[in-house]
């Protein structure tokens, strides 16, 4: 009769550990996305919500770019400062153009990717923020870039 008891809590572990396996793929997605610059364009964002873009976005994901009026370099370079004070921020690679920052929700640390894309030819910054799991983000990543955007006009860019 042993053998049947373990056999059934066996089973029972089995089936838990396939459920919450189901429900954490269901709430948590993979939402694996590219980064970077491809054809002067920053990445269209994946169906899921908790992601905001500049470029080519469709209604439900789209965001101004960042506009400025003093040169490129500056514009840069105060764009770095405003996300040294980010709370929980950190810029990960930047080259002449392009800006890629790690940011971590307060709690459970859910990383975002904050990418800012300077092209040469026009006097904005193109900008999104998507989360890497979830579905929702609660508009965590439009509020962020909506904060950057009003720092850089609070320092007149």
């Amino acid at each position: 009769m042993s053998w049947l008891k373990t056999f059934a809590h066996r089973l029972l572990w089995s089936i838990t550990l396939i459920i919450l396996m189901t429900v954490s793929s269901v709430i948590f997605p993979a939402t694996a996305s590219a980064l970077g610059v491809n054809n002067d364009h920053l990445s269209a964002c994946p169906p899921s919500p908790n992601c905001v873009v500049s470029q080519d976005a469709d209604p439900k994901h789209a965001i101004d770019a960042i506009a400025y009026h003093v040169n490129r370099d500056k514009a840069r370079e105060v764009l770095l400062k405003v996300l040294t004070v980010v709370p929980r921020t950190e810029v990960v690679e930047q080259t002449d153009n392009y800006i890629h920052a790690l940011s971590k929700s307060r709690i459970f640390k859910f990383v975002d990717d904050v990418e800012f894309y300077l092209p040469t030819n026009e006097s904005v910054i193109h900008i999104r923020s998507a989360s890497r799991v979830g579905d929702s983000d609660l508009g965590v990543n439009r509020r962020r870039m909506e904060q950057i955007r009003l720092a850089l006009q609070d320092l007149d860019i």
